[in-house]
């Protein structure tokens, strides 16, 4: 029988004390992992052999991530967890609007990166499908009927409401910072806005019983933006 082959993960990262116990994590879970250990042996490595997912470094010794990682969103759109150091707002914001999917700060935790890794897995399978259902058994979104239902009782949103929550669902599993979710409800106009999204997100958030504290679907990484919660 053909088999499945294993998500290709790209490691660009200059500590080699990082790189192998990535290799040996990944490994460990099935991936298939290829390491780099500047900016131009990764994206070399990107356009020679491809990959489904990169873990991308910020401080790397030829040229700064971010610069790397516009560069990279000019011909790919591959899932891009940034691995860093750097723990402000303002820089997790600005890496997010460069392109990355998700951020990870350093020090991490391995079981929290597998965890990352595995819900961006999900969400571009998901945004690659004609008609993305997200079903869990409890909460049913169909964006293609624009239908939303809970315990199978129909939910009623407002256009607004819809909006956001059809727009976290197709970037399921990734950081969609406050910017990017004020410009695409509002216009760009608005971007400075955020009370209209804290509103909006707490409507949203009543409606379907979720809890802000303990989210089941709606996770706010606070002061950067929202993550829909992709199920297993």
């Amino acid at each position: 029988m053909p088999t499945t082959p294993p998500v290709r993960v790209l490691v660009i990262d200059d500590e080699p004390q990082i790189r192998r116990f990535l290799d040996i994590s990944l490994r460990a879970q099935g991936y298939a992992v290829s390491l780099a250990g500047t900016g131009q042996e990764g994206m070399d490595a990107l356009a020679l052999s491809g990959a489904d997912i990169v873990v991308l470094d910020l401080g790397l010794p030829d040229r700064d991530g971010q610069a790397v990682l516009v560069e990279m969103r000019q011909w790919s759109q591959v899932p891009v967890i940034v691995l860093t150091v750097r723990s402000s707002q303002a820089e997790k914001v600005a890496v997010l609007d460069a392109g990355a999917n998700d951020y990870v700060t350093k020090p991490f935790d391995i079981q929290e990166l597998m965890a990352r890794i595995r819900a961006l897995i999900r969400s571009h399978a998901l945004t690659d499908e004609a008609t993305p259902v997200f079903d869990d058994g409890t909460l049913r979104i169909d964006l293609a009927r624009r239908e939303v239902r809970l315990n199978g009782e129909g939910v009623v949103l407002s256009r607004k409401e819809y909006a956001l929550l059809a727009f976290l669902v197709r970037h399921a599993g990734r950081v969609v910072t406050q910017p990017q979710l004020l410009r695409e409800l509002w216009g760009p106009t608005h971007q400075e806005d955020t009370h209209y999204l804290r509103i909006l997100v707490g409507k949203l958030r009543q409606k379907l019983g979720d809890n802000a504290a303990a989210p089941r679907w709606i996770a706010t990484e606070p002061g950067v933006g929202l993550r829909f919660l992709a199920p297993p």
